[in-house]
């Protein structure tokens, strides 16, 4: 059964108003993406520094009570990771500017006093000095980098240069809104957010990759139709793929929110929002760029 049945919506005609709204969001994520150096974004341990240590128990842990528990303590800012051996259990704190084993002391002292009858061996301890953080940092940075170049030499062997820049252009966006909302929602940034994001590249690229081959097959056999309405019917044709596409991942991504866990809920809760930006931006990002890119007066892609 055909839910949505042919649509003919207007989407460059809301060009204007889209890239002022994107306008907005980006500069915030260029801002975010600048106070992670200066070190004043929400910083984990992986890029401000910071200490790890995990600990093996004689009882198996009921990991809501030790959150709650170090909650209630000096420690509320830890990050909490249970292995599949119950009683096995590994604590990432930020950096303090204390002793490691000072630290270690005063974090075992909390446990002590909240679960007696628990006692505890510390298997390992391993710290992240602020030049690692920062080493870090600028290898996270690298790795986006990397990944937009390959985006810009995929999508320029497949169709066109100037495709390829649309692309680019549309997945920097994306990460850049992303990384504007982690900033202003105040989310942890460390490499699992890294991975979000760059798992979010390669989702965006193939959503946009799928509306510029519409585009171009329509281009091939365009007439005399004129550059607005063919990219308007070459993104509705396209909109019932992608609109299935973009809800049979989020379906997987809620599930993953709620009942994934502690550890991978910013992770999940970056691909979820990602990706509702990526659909957005493979619409109103992309296309709209291959409008405004001509050659001998003609749209990106037409044959003179």
């Amino acid at each position: 059964m055909d839910i949505w049945g042919d649509t003919r919506i207007d989407f460059l005609g809301k060009r204007f108003i889209m890239f002022v709204i994107s306008g907005v969001f980006v500069l915030i994520g260029i801002y975010a993406t600048l106070a992670i150096p200066l070190g004043k974004a929400n910083l984990g341990t992986d890029f401000a520094g910071g200490i790890a240590i995990q600990y093996r128990f004689e009882n198996p842990l009921v990991i809501d009570k030790v959150r709650q528990m170090l909650a209630d303590s000096e420690f509320k800012d830890a990050t909490l990771q249970q292995f599949a051996e119950p009683t096995k259990l590994l604590i990432r704190l930020k950096m303090t500017g204390g002793d490691l084993r000072d630290t270690s002391k005063r974090l075992g002292d909390v446990f002590v006093k909240g679960m007696p009858d628990n006692p505890y061996a510390v298997d390992s301890t391993a710290e992240v000095g602020p030049t690692v953080g920062k080493k870090l940092q600028k290898d996270a940075l690298w790795a986006v980098g990397i990944s937009l170049l390959g985006i810009l030499i995929y999508v320029a062997w497949r169709f066109e240069f100037r495709f390829g820049v649309a692309a680019v252009v549309a997945t920097f966006h994306d990460i850049l809104v992303v990384m504007g909302l982690l900033y202003i929602f105040n989310k942890e940034m460390n490499l699992l957010i890294v991975t979000a994001l760059l798992t979010l590249a390669g989702y965006s690229l193939t959503d946009t990759v799928v509306v510029f081959d519409r585009i171009r097959e329509n281009l091939a056999r365009r007439g005399k139709e004129e550059a607005i309405p063919l990219i308007n019917r070459s993104i509705n044709e396209v909109l019932r793929r992608t609109i299935v596409t973009s809800l049979t991942t989020l379906l997987s991504l809620t599930a993953l929110l709620f009942i994934g866990g502690e550890v991978i809920h910013d992770f999940s809760l970056t691909l979820f929002v990602g990706i509702l930006i990526g659909t957005y931006s493979s619409i109103f990002i992309a296309s709209p760029i291959l409008l405004f890119w001509k050659e001998h007066g003609r749209p990106a892609g037409a044959k003179a």
